[in-house]
């Protein structure tokens, strides 16, 4: 038995997970018209397409500026991708806009995991520990409530991890993979600077 596809389904999967129509459709028609199942296929194809591209090199692209809040806050953020025909489109800048939106509001600290220093991470995993040992939690699951507690940290202070604010149900990592599968191009978000006046400036 066929399902019909509609409209109405397609906008709310395209609301949802910020995919492109067609692959909305593509992914309802795959699920026979079941919504997480649509959802699970628009995430594999995602994150399929960027492990595909992500030894191509990005090396154009655009760098983007955002003021918020009459001049209080301020952002700068290059975006990668691999021509200069995908950073021109519409959509990629639109992308672009939208995160440097993401910096202003939601501040994070680093663009991914792997740039935390391991300083930083052990002093995070240490009050963990210590709350542990405080709740008199067993040891032997010490290590997934840090891993828990580690994940939520990551959603506060790296961009790819943090919901999209424009959309929560999906993080800024799953909306630049979507861009990716939607342009075929590797795409990377190379870095920023976040200014906020009367903020103190760090020393070093």
């Amino acid at each position: 038995m066929t399902v019909d596809i509609t409209p109405a389904m397609v906008k709310e999967l395209r609301v949802k997970t910020g995919a492109g129509m067609m692959d909305c459709k593509e992914a309802l028609a795959a699920a026979d018209g079941d919504f997480e199942k649509a959802v699970d296929f628009l995430r594999k194809k995602g994150m399929s397409a960027a492990t595909k591209r992500s030894s191509k090199a990005a090396k154009d692209g655009i760098v983007v500026s955002y003021i918020h809040m009459g001049g209080k806050i301020g952002v700068l953020l290059e975006v990668n991708c691999e021509t200069d025909f995908v950073a021109k489109t519409d959509d990629f800048q639109t992308m672009a806009k939208d995160i440097a939106m993401q910096i202003a509001a939601a501040n994070p600290q680093y663009v991914r995991p792997e740039e935390i220093p391991e300083g930083a991470l052990e002093r995070e995993k240490a009050i963990y520990r210590e709350q542990a040992l405080a709740e008199k939690k067993p040891e032997k699951i010490w290590e997934k409530i840090i891993e828990g507690k580690l994940n939520k940290f990551y959603e506060e202070v790296c961009l790819v991890k943090q919901k999209f604010i424009k959309n929560t149900d999906v993080t800024v990592e799953t909306m630049v993979n979507n861009m990716i599968a939607k342009t075929g191009e590797n795409i990377l978000i190379r870095r920023f600077s976040r200014f906020q006046l009367g903020e103190e400036i760090k020393e070093g």
